[in-house]
């Protein structure tokens, strides 16, 4: 079940899963290198000028959070995710691709209430008005919607995974 090579997808899916894996990749890379960025940035201003940008701090804390779901996302594609190899290997194939089936269908469905619940804090602080109480003030539904995407991003390739498991034989370890 646990290969050295990045899980591809699940024909006929797979060309979804694909571009979505691609997708997550360079919009988490455009994230990261954002976020050296605006720290190396902020850091450069406060040391040589005394100057801070004060937008950095919140702008940082959002990009923080997205990494920290679609990186999962991306650790869950590439099944590297929850998952104590020792122990593991230790079981029959059998038995792991069970574990694993039963794993993922538990994770999808916390995956499903999680996106529904912060879904709908999206839409209660969009439905409010609220916004942060920072510089930028910014409507907070905006960096809430990070959230749901993340969760969902991270069901569908739980869903992908499980689909895999399904599709493999005991031979194909």
């Amino acid at each position: 079940m646990h290969s050295e090579q990045p899980l591809q997808g699940v024909a006929p899916a797979a060309p979804f899963f694909n571009l979505l894996g691609k997708s997550v990749g360079v919009l988490t890379s455009v994230m990261l290198t954002a976020l050296v960025l605006l720290v190396s940035l902020e850091v450069f201003l406060r040391a040589v000028f005394g100057y801070s940008l004060g937008f950095v701090e919140e702008v940082t804390g959002y990009l923080v959070v997205a990494l920290t779901l679609f990186g999962a996302a991306m650790a869950v594609r590439a099944n590297s995710l929850f998952q104590v190899q020792v122990v593991f290997d230790a079981f029959p194939y059998s038995v792991k691709r069970l574990l694993g089936a039963v794993f993922a269908l538990l994770a999808i469905a916390i995956c499903a209430v999680l996106a529904w619940k912060t879904f709908d804090l999206v839409g209660s602080s969009f439905s409010r008005g609220k916004f942060a109480p920072t510089v930028l003030r910014t409507p907070l539904w905006i960096p809430q919607t990070l959230l749901p995407l993340g969760f969902v991003v991270i069901g569908i390739f739980l869903v992908e995974h499980l689909l895999i498991l399904l599709r493999m034989k005991d031979g194909d370890q």
